[in-house]
C-alpha cells in the first residue's frame, strides 16, 4: 500500500470532529450504556438458590439459565458489526439499550418461559453492546483508547457489582420477590436509553457513510489467539458471577453476606480495570500481564472454593484483582491488535462471538458437574484449567503485533 493509499484509507476510517464537551458526553455516555451491561449476569447469580427453592427450577436447570445468556453472546456477536454498518453504531446501541431493558423486564413476569425468554433478548442485546463498544472507543478516541478502554470496562464492573449487592435486598423488600428482584434492573437501562436517544439520533445515518469489508481475519492465527485468550477469561468470568454466591452460600454463607462478598470482589475488579489498560497500553507487548492476570483469576477462585469462611474476604479482593484485570486486559488487546477501527469491530466480533460459546461452557460444566456429584468441589478442576488456558492465549494474543486482517472500502451509498 503506498503512502497516499494509506493517508486517503485514514481519511474514510476518520473519527468524527467531537468538540471537547461532545466528546466528554459521548465517553460518559459509553460509560452508563457499559453499566447496564452485566445486572443480567450478577443479580441472577444471587436469587439463584431462591430460584430453585422456590420453582421447579434444578440445578442442571438452574446450570442451563446461567448458561443462556453467555451463549447469545456468542451467538450474536457476528451479527454486529453488519447491523452497525446499516445502521450506524449510536443506533444500534440505542436498539441494545431498548432490547436490554425489555428482556430485562420480561424476567420479572414470574413465570419460567417469561425468565428464559428475557434472558436470551437481554444476552442478545449485550453481545451487540459488546462488540461495538471496542470499535467506537477506538474510532472517536484513537489516543485514549487505553484510557477510555478502562473506564467503560470499570462501568462495565460497576453495574454486576451494583446487581450483586443490592438484588437480594431489594428482592427482601418487595417481600421476597425474585421476580421483582430481577426486573428492576430495566429501570437504570431505561433512564440510560431516555438519555443516549438524542445523541444516537443526531449521528450520521450509516447510509452516508462508505461502507467497508474485512478481509483476512480468520485465517490469522494471532486473531485466533485473541479469541481464545477472550473466551476462557470469559469462562471463569461467567463462573464468577454464575456461581460464586451459591458456592458461598453452599459453603454456609447467608445470602446477603455471600452477595456482599461477590459485590467486594466485583468492586475490586473496577479499580484494576481502569488501571490495568493504561499500565498494559505502555508496556512494549502485554504478554506478562496476561498470563499473570489469568492465573491469578483462576487461583482466587480455587481459593473461595476450598479457603477458610474465615479468610474469605481475602480471596475475594484476590480473585476480583485477577478476573478484573483479566477483563480489561482482553478487551484492550482487541483494540491494541487492530489497525484500524473498522477491523477492530471485526476483530471484536470474531473474539466475542466464538469467543463466548467457548464460554458459555464455564457456567453449564459448574451447574452440570454440582448435579452429578452434589458439591461444588469438582469445579476446582475446571477452574485450575481454564486459568493455565487463558494465561497460555493470553501470552500468545500480548505479542506486539497487528492482525493481518485489512479493512477495503466499498462503493458508497447515498440515500435517493
Amino acid at each position: 500500500m503506498t503512502s497516499t493509499e494509506i493517508r486517503a484509507d485514514g481519511a474514510a476510517m476518520a473519527a468524527p470532529v467531537r468538540s471537547r464537551a461532545a466528546a466528554i458526553l459521548l465517553g460518559f455516555s459509553l460509560m452508563l450504556i457499559a453499566y447496564n451491561l452485566r445486572p443480567l449476569f450478577s443479580s441472577l447469580s444471587v436469587l439463584l438458590p431462591d430460584l430453585v427453592r422456590q420453582t421447579s427450577l434444578t440445578s442442571a436447570g438452574a446450570g442451563y439459565l446461567t448458561t443462556l445468556p453467555v451463549l447469545c453472546l456468542g451467538l450474536f456477536a457476528p451479527l454486529a458489526p453488519r447491523i452497525s454498518q446499516r445502521v450506524g453504531p449510536e443506533r444500534t446501541l440505542l436498539a441494545v439499550l431498548f432490547f436490554l431493558m425489555a428482556g430485562t423486564a420480561l424476567r420479572g413476569m414470574g413465570d419460567m418461559y417469561s425468565l428464559f425468554i428475557g434472558t436470551a433478548l437481554g444476552g442478545a442485546a449485550i453481545a451487540t453492546g459488546n462488540v461495538l463498544l471496542p470499535s467506537v472507543v477506538k474510532r472517536d478516541f484513537p489516543k485514549q483508547a487505553a484510557l477510555m478502554t478502562g473506564l467503560y470496562t470499570m462501568a462495565l464492573c460497576g453495574g454486576a457489582a451494583s446487581a450483586a449487592a443490592f438484588t437480594l435486598p431489594i428482592a427482601h423488600y418487595f417481600g421476597g420477590s425474585w421476580s421483582i428482584g430481577l426486573a428492576v434492573w430495566a429501570v437504570p437501562a431505561a433512564l440510560v436509553l431516555l438519555a443516549w436517544a438524542p445523541q444516537s439520533l443526531r449521528a450520521e445515518h450509516a447510509s452516508r457513510q462508505a461502507r467497508r469489508s474485512v478481509s483476512g481475519l480468520w485465517r490469522d492465527p494471532l486473531a485466533w489467539q485473541v479469541t481464545f485468550f477472550m473466551g476462557l477469561q470469559s469462562a471463569l468470568a461467567y463462573c464468577v458471577m454464575g456461581w460464586m454466591a451459591p458456592i458461598l452460600r453452599d459453603r454456609g454463607m447467608d445470602g446477603v453476606g455471600a452477595g456482599l462478598v461477590v459485590s467486594v470482589s466485583i468492586i475490586v475488579q473496577v479499580f484494576t480495570c481502569l488501571l490495568v489498560p493504561p499500565l498494559a497500553a505502555r508496556c512494549r507487548d502485554q504478554r506478562l500481564f496476561n498470563a499473570a492476570l489469568a492465573l491469578i483469576a483462576g487461583g482466587g477462585f480455587i481459593g473461595l472454593l476450598f479457603a477458610p469462611l474465615s479468610t474469605i474476604w481475602i480471596w475475594a479482593v484476590f480473585q476480583g484483582i485477577g478476573q478484573g484485570g483479566l477483563f480489561a486486559i482482553a478487551m484492550t488487546v482487541i483494540v491494541l491488535r487492530s489497525p484500524d477501527s473498522h477491523v477492530a469491530a471485526h476483530l471484536s466480533g470474531m473474539a466475542q462471538g466464538v469467543g463466548y460459546v467457548l464460554a458459555a461452557f464455564g457456567p453449564l460444566l459448574v451447574g452440570v458437574l454440582h448435579s452429578a456429584t452434589g458439591s461444588y468441589r469438582a469445579a476446582a478442576w475446571l477452574f485450575a484449567a481454564l486459568g493455565v488456558a487463558a494465561a497460555v492465549n493470553g501470552w500468545g494474543a500480548g505479542r506486539a503485533m497487528l492482525v493481518k486482517a485489512r479493512s477495503h472500502a466499498k462503493a458508497a451509498v447515498h440515500d435517493a
